[in-house]
């Protein structure tokens, strides 16, 4: 019994950890909107409602890495308030080392060119190993937000105090497979109970 209580407890934590960031073995990224991680459902802003877009980068190569907030549409949905670049402007690092990691937040709203539907924020990474000189891509959403056709009261305020929102402080995200898990630690426990 204490053997597949302690198996559990090691495939839940390992679950967890896999479930915070997405990588390749160049490197790894992690996401969040509005203090929740990547990737965030059910999201819905008015047009100039601030949100904060943050994204955490982790080198395991020595090279170059580049860096950016994109958007699937043709129409842009987004402005960016504050930040390191604009949405599509890539960040691009030189020279950098193996261990090498950076964190980038931006504070971003819907312009009013994209109502009435969903837009995706995504971020793309591309880390080019200069052993090698190849590279490899990340990307992935940060969240889908539904753009609603109302324009957000105070939009000139700052969004901390607007929307509540707490930089930096990411709520903690359920891991996925978690629950597929729990079922089957419970069956193994019925099965190993009826065998006895």
């Amino acid at each position: 019994m204490k053997i597949i209580i302690t198996l559990f407890i090691l495939i839940a934590s390992i679950t967890s950890v896999y479930a915070e960031s997405i990588g390749n073995e160049y490197g790894y990224a992690n996401g969040w909107f509005n203090g929740q991680e990547a990737t965030v459902k059910n999201v819905k802003l008015k047009i100039g409602e601030p949100a904060i877009i943050k994204v955490m980068i982790n080198s395991n190569i020595s090279g170059h890495v580049f860096v950016k907030l994109t958007n699937p549409l043709v129409t842009e949905p987004y402005y960016v308030i504050e930040g390191p670049s604009k949405i599509g402007e890539s960040i691009n690092n030189y020279d950098i080392t193996n261990g090498w990691s950076q964190t980038y937040t931006w504070t971003i709203a819907p312009n009013g060119a994209w109502k009435n539907g969903n837009a995706p924020i995504n971020v793309f990474v591309q880390f080019f190993n200069m052993k090698t000189k190849d590279n490899k891509m990340i990307e992935f959403t940060i969240a889908n937000p539904h753009i609603l056709d109302e324009q957000y009261p105070g939009s000139s305020s700052t969004p901390a105090h607007t929307s509540g929102i707490t930089p930096g402080a990411p709520a903690p995200k359920e891991a996925p497979f978690v629950h597929a898990i729990a079922a089957l630690v419970v069956m193994m426990v019925v099965w190993w109970w009826r065998r006895r």
